[in-house]
Formats: structure tokens, sequence, C-alpha cells
């Protein structure tokens, strides 16, 4: 069983890698950048971008990092000039004076949200590592990543993890979330760069998330943990599979061979695997029993699925989850549309897909469900 698929497998993730270098590429550099003002649009429809919608800053950090991650698959039409264009305009508009990228702008550039968040910190420097392993050290990238981890380090302390925002208070409660894509950036950033500051963090990051965030009764991670009476931590929040999924991987690439690193990592994948897949799909939400709250779909939890099934299948003592993973590839090409290049994002308990414009935030994870594949057949 093993063997067979993980020659599925084998079979079917250069279909894969097609459409993403022949069909997404194209699209979105052709038809994903606002060229009168500037950008990257947050979705794109059948006929074109939706040009009205408000911008992220994540959504433009994501996208800067999904052009310079093109050159790993071998993609370098006009890359170069949409990564440095894509950081020059966040500079120019998302930086605020204390040296963090603000939340929200609208489409004309005006500012709609002022408030800096840790989460848009996380992806600005994700979007620098990747930016920094395509343009070289001479575009400044390593810089401005560690200008931008001070200035966030100096104005989000906090003592269950970093505030969620600048406006809110040391009691407020934290998010996994950020922190998870943050220990993303860094585990981007150690591989790039012999600063400690990179490692330190994330450091401080897995020894939280094991120490505090994890429940120890069921191993599985909330979505939120807060200062309760005396001090104690109370852990809030749904629990998300396609997040338990994405812990899972992170905690492996950050040390796999760690024996409690290793252990909580494989503890969220099964959670995630056993609770939070129906009918061959990671569903979006979880009770704090384990029982499914949410029994909707998005795209997302499928690429985080396949990445940590890939990562297990890695292991030795693992193999077998090379028979979950045919499953979970299907399930991801099944959110795109016959169009080239473009997806839907939500799919409905009776198998139904919502009919919307393809929002680009779902593009960084598409690649890098397609690297983390590459990189593990690569390694076999």
């Amino acid at each position: 069983m093993t063997s067979a698929a993980r020659a599925e497998v084998e079979r079917t993730y250069p279909v894969l890698r097609r459409w993403l270098v022949q069909d997404a590429y194209p699209r979105w550099m052709a038809s994903g950048w606002d060229h009168s003002s500037g950008g990257f649009y947050e979705r794109l429809g059948v006929h074109g971008p939706v040009a009205a919608d408000a911008r992220r800053a994540r959504v433009q950090f994501r996208q800067i990092f999904a052009f310079a991650r093109a050159a790993a698959f071998g993609w370098h039409e006009h890359v170069r000039e949409r990564v440095i264009d894509g950081l020059a305009h966040v500079y120019a508009r998302y930086r605020r004076a204390d040296g963090l990228m603000r939340t929200l702008l609208g489409p004309d550039g005006a500012v709609r949200e002022e408030r800096a968040l840790l989460y848009d910190q996380a992806f600005a420097l994700l979007a620098l590592a990747e930016a920094h392993r395509l343009l070289g050290p001479a575009a400044g990238c390593a810089q401005r990543a560690a200008e931008l981890l001070a200035a966030l380090m100096g104005r989000l302390g906090g003592e269950y993890g970093l505030r969620t925002d600048t406006e809110s208070d040391a009691h407020a409660p934290c998010l996994a979330n950020p922190h998870m894509h943050l220990l993303e950036a860094m585990l981007a950033w150690r591989a790039l760069d012999p600063s400690p500051q990179w490692s330190a963090l994330a450091e401080r990051i897995v020894a939280l998330a094991l120490g505090c965030w994890i429940d120890p009764a069921s191993g599985a991670l909330r979505e939120a943990f807060a200062q309760g009476a005396g001090g104690t931590l109370v852990r809030t929040g749904e629990i998300e599979p396609g997040h338990l999924f994405e812990w899972a991987g992170l905690l492996l690439r950050f040390d796999g061979a760690r024996a409690p690193v290793r252990a909580a990592a494989q503890r969220l994948a099964q959670i995630a695997e056993q609770h939070g897949v129906r009918d061959g799909y990671a569903v979006n939400a979880l009770n704090a029993d384990l029982s499914v709250r949410d029994p909707n779909a998005r795209l997302w939890p499928q690429t985080e699925r396949i990445k940590t099934l890939a990562r297990l299948a890695s292991l030795e003592e693992h193999e077998d989850r090379w028979a979950s993973l045919p499953e979970a590839i299907g399930a991801l090409r099944a959110y795109f549309l016959p169009v080239p290049g473009l997806w839907l994002d939500r799919r409905s308990p009776d198998g139904e897909f919502l009919e919307e414009p393809s929002p680009a935030s779902s593009f960084y994870h598409i690649i890098e469900a397609v690297s983390t594949l590459e990189e593990v057949l690569r390694a076999r």
C-alpha cells in the first residue's frame, strides 16, 4: 500500500508543478498587479482583477513571497522586476514611521487601517527572506528584516507571547496564528543568515508552543490564550485542523530530531488527520472536545495537510503517511478551476464549491505545498 501510494504521489506531483508554472504564475503575473496604482490585487476573477477591494499588507507580502519563489521552479519571466516593484510599493505605502507595517490600504492608496498587526509583520519578514534568496545581499533585504524585527520586539512584548497588535495592552489575549507565521519567517531567515536573532526567536516561540500553548491533556493547540486569575494561562478559541497541520510541519522543520518537538508535531498531525478530515477534506474548525465545529473546508488547510503528511512520510517511522497523500493532493486539485491558474476557496459539507473570485492569499499556500512535495521527493 505504501509503495503504491508513493508511486501515485510521484505521478501526480508533476501535474501540480505544471499547473503552477504553466498556468498560475503566468496568469497572476499578467493580471495580479495594479499597473496604474501599484501593488497586488486581492482577488482575480475569470474576467480579471477585482479592483475595488481594499488591500491588506499580508497579501502584498504573500505575493512578493510567491513571485520570489518562482525562480526555484525555473520560472523567471519578469520575476525580479515584480519582486523589486512589490518591495518598493510596500515600503512606500505600508511602512509606518516606527518601522512597522500598517494593516490596510484602500485601492486608491489611502490608509484604511493604521494598526500594525503581528500577523502582517511575520509575513513581511517571510517575504524579505524569500526576496533575499532571489535578489542577493546587495538588495538590502537582510538589513530591512533586522530593522523590522528590532521594531517588532521593541513594541509587542508579552508574557505568553507577543501582543496581537501595537494598540492592545499586555493582558490582551495572544493569538497562536501570528506566532506560527513568525516562526515560519524565523526558520526562513535561519537558513539564509548566520545572525543569532533568528534562531533565538524561533527557540522562544517553540518553547512557548510546547510549554504553554499546546494543551498537555489533548495535545491540541487552541487559537488564543490569555492570562487568567492569579496569572494562570487560559487557553481559548477553537481548534483549526489546518493550523495543527501547519504547526506540526514547522516544528519538524525547526528540529525534527529533538524528541519533545518531534512528539508534539506527531500528536498535532495525528489530531488533525483523525478528527479534522471529513470525506477526504480538512475542515475549518473543531471544538475543544475535538468534535467538528465548522464542517466547511477552505482551500488552505488542504495545502497544510499535504505539507505535513509529506514531511512525516519522509520519516522512517511514518512511511504509512504516504497512503493519505494522494487523497490530500486530490482534495487540493478539486479547488482548481478549469480556467488556467485560478481556484475556488470554500467547499461546503455537501461538496459544493462557492463560486467567487480567486483570493491571492491562497497562492502562497499552494506554492508551499508544491515546494514541500518537491523537497521530499527529491530527498528520496
